[in-house]
């Protein structure tokens, strides 16, 4: 597994590692080791703990040993190696010193007083040029590394759109750009280029058929990565893919990403049915190879991981066809990917009746551990974690809610799901009971609900049950599929839990997304989509505890320039959902004006939690449709 620190939900995303792992980076640290190599064994001063993730990123260069000035950190493991005192440094007097660290400079001073005649460097060696930051005076400031990786496809089959907004001219920022860098599967550079974002919060789309014209090039599946400067108020590039069939096919597929750390593991991945071919894509997000064995599939509980026997180079794609590794095993069993923090969140993809769809798998917590208190909530927070997802139109279309484990230490899965109308009515009630980590039990919501109900939709909610006992970490998350009734095509999209629309919070539950908790507003994106290829989207209003008894919610259509062309107020129910399809609320003359725009939902008053898709304008759950639950800024 690699030595890096990457994320935690406390200290939020480490840009030590975004900083040693950027591709420009990585180049600049393969010159800086081919340095260092020659010059023969290497000291390293470590006064900032960078010197372990240093080592994974950046393996190829002697190192003699390790100095540290604190005493409490003399004797720790880093990178291997046991650190010794600073002391030792000047004793030691070695040729080549390596200040692990940035804007390092008042340090290598200090220390060439001590070691006159030593060739002294630091980290500013591979530091990024001047014109890709945002803060040049700092330069581990978060927002000098807003970046993140995309699934990136074009071929004669299928090709992709990424679109989002530029959502950070909200916080303040000007002049914003994207530095991109396109791969191949190989991990070859296919493409690198640069887009200016105009000053204003309009939309951004980067579509794979253009960069494929505007460069000269072949078909490829790989990945993008992005790289916004300028920026403020958020770190991570957010975005919505779609997928879709070249030529107006007959796939489908959205998934979004604001997500981008490696992980230990993840979980999530569906085993195939026995007509269906499920394909991982697994993206190496860094210049070092993944190692031969050091990817694995599980069956999700058996604690019996397969390794991929060959290595993945250097930023390299790789297609791994689950029944590879995993002969046999079947829907509604379960997935997990040991993926040792070598790659951001990986997408799948599912293939029946030639027709693909496609999702993401998610972050499996490592952190986490059963906490009792849970079993206990104050009555002030109801009915505690929710995790809301859509019942889509039960006339067009079937709805499967498969729980699936999302902690390391998850051993069983404590659950009861409560069924509402759009009207928030309280309509059904099932109990599955507490189900063990290694479960294989898949909710159709055709097998709970009696034929006839529901017919244009509602939704459902996973929620904790201790009847029959077990434990929770409030980490519970879910994978939903959706089927047309008709078999034309599937969709699949998952998330976790949160505490929604109480007053009273619980350890950062309720969670905001602007201020402290308890998060009592909503702000989502929606990509308006086009005639052709029409976007909607499930709100759905999750209640832990009694709340307001109706949304105040309103849809604001902008244009591509981020322009207020006309706005739609809504009043969802309390427990209630309501599906929302521009392309039938909003009138043909304005959405003729918001072409390439979008749509987004505000709520001042509470929390909703939603899902988006497109169909291909035969109408919903007449066709191919895509769906996946949305994000917000």
């Amino acid at each position: 597994m690699l030595e890096i620190d990457t994320f935690d939900n406390v200290r939020g995303g480490n840009a030590v590692y975004k900083a040693l792992a950027h591709p420009l980076a990585a180049a600049a640290l393969e010159r800086l080791a081919a340095r260092l190599a020659a010059a023969g064994p290497v000291a390293v001063y470590d006064p900032e703990r960078i010197f372990a993730p240093l080592r994974a990123l950046a393996p190829a260069f002697p190192v003699d040993a390790v100095y540290v000035h604190d005493t409490l950190a003399i004797g720790e493991r880093r990178g291997g190696l046991a650190t010794r005192p600073l002391t030792d440094l000047v004793a030691a007097a070695p040729a080549t010193v390596l200040i692990a660290a940035f804007d390092a400079h008042r340090l290598a001073d200090r220390l060439a007083t001590l070691l006159p005649g030593a060739d002294i460097l630091t980290l500013d060696e591979v530091r990024l040029p001047d014109r890709l930051l945002t803060n040049r005076r700092r330069y581990l400031d978060p927002l000098n590394f807003a970046t993140n990786f995309a699934f990136f496809r074009d071929d004669d089959a299928m090709t992709t759109s990424l679109v989002t907004a530029n959502y950070w001219h909200g916080y303040g920022a000007t002049g914003v750009r994207l530095w991109c860098r396109l791969f191949d599967d190989a991990g070859a550079v296919l493409a690198e280029f640069e887009r200016a974002l105009p000053d204003h919060a309009g939309s951004v789309r980067i579509d794979s058929a253009e960069v494929r014209r505007a460069h000269g090039l072949g078909p490829f599946t790989g990945q993008l990565f992005i790289h916004a400067i300028g920026v403020a108020g958020h770190d991570v590039v957010k975005y919505a893919l779609d997928t879709h069939a070249a030529g107006n096919g007959a796939s489908l597929s959205c998934t979004h990403d604001a997500n981008a750390w490696p992980s230990e593991r993840f979980a999530g991945l569906p085993a195939p049915r026995e007509d269906e071919t499920v394909i991982l894509w697994v993206q190496n997000s860094h210049a070092v190879p993944i190692p031969a064995g050091a990817i694995s599939l599980d069956r999700m509980g058996a604690e019996a991981p397969v390794a991929l026997a060959e290595p993945i180079a250097p930023f390299a794609t790789r297609a791994i066809d689950v029944a590879e590794l995993l002969p046999g095993l079947r829907w509604p069993a379960q997935i997990e990917l040991r993926a040792g923090r070598h790659v951001v969140r990986p997408r799948y993809e599912v293939v029946r009746a030639g027709r693909t769809r496609i999702a993401h798998m998610n972050v499996e917590r490592a952190d986490l551990r059963p906490d009792p208190a849970i079993r206990s909530l104050s009555p002030l927070l109801g009915r505690g974690f929710l995790l809301p997802f859509p019942i889509l139109p039960r006339e067009r279309f079937r709805s499967v809610a498969l729980p699936t484990p999302m902690a390391h230490t998850q051993a069983d899965l404590p659950l009861r799901l409560d069924v509402f109308a759009p009207d928030g009515r309280k309509v059904a009630e099932h109990r599955p009971g507490t189900l063990p980590r290694d479960h294989a039990c898949a909710i159709d919501l055709d097998e709970v609900l009696p034929e006839g109900a529901l017919p244009e939709g509602g939704h459902g909610e996973l929620v904790y049950d201790f009847t029959e006992g077990g434990e929770a970490d409030g980490w519970l998350h879910g994978l939903f599929r959706y089927e047309a009734r008709d078999g034309s095509h599937a969709a699949e999209t998952s998330f976790g839990a949160h505490v929604f629309n109480t007053l009273m919070t619980w350890k950062g539950e309720p969670q905001s997304y602007s201020g402290p908790p308890p998060g009592l507003s909503t702000r989502l994106f929606l990509d308006l989509g086009s005639a052709t290829r029409p976007s909607f989207c499930v709100l759905t209003y999750p209640a832990s505890a009694a709340w307001h008894p109706h949304s105040a919610t309103v849809l604001m259509l902008h244009d591509a320039e981020g322009r207020v062309l006309a706005e739609q107020k809504l009043a969802i129910a309390c427990s209630g959902s309501a599906i929302v399809e521009p392309w039938r609320i909003f009138g043909a003359e304005v959405l003729a004006r918001a072409a390439g725009g979008y749509v987004i939902i505000r709520d001042a008053t509470c929390r909703l939690f939603g899902y988006h898709g497109k169909h291909d304008g035969a109408g919903l759950g007449h066709g191919a449709f895509s769906f996946d639950h949305m994000f917000g800024f």
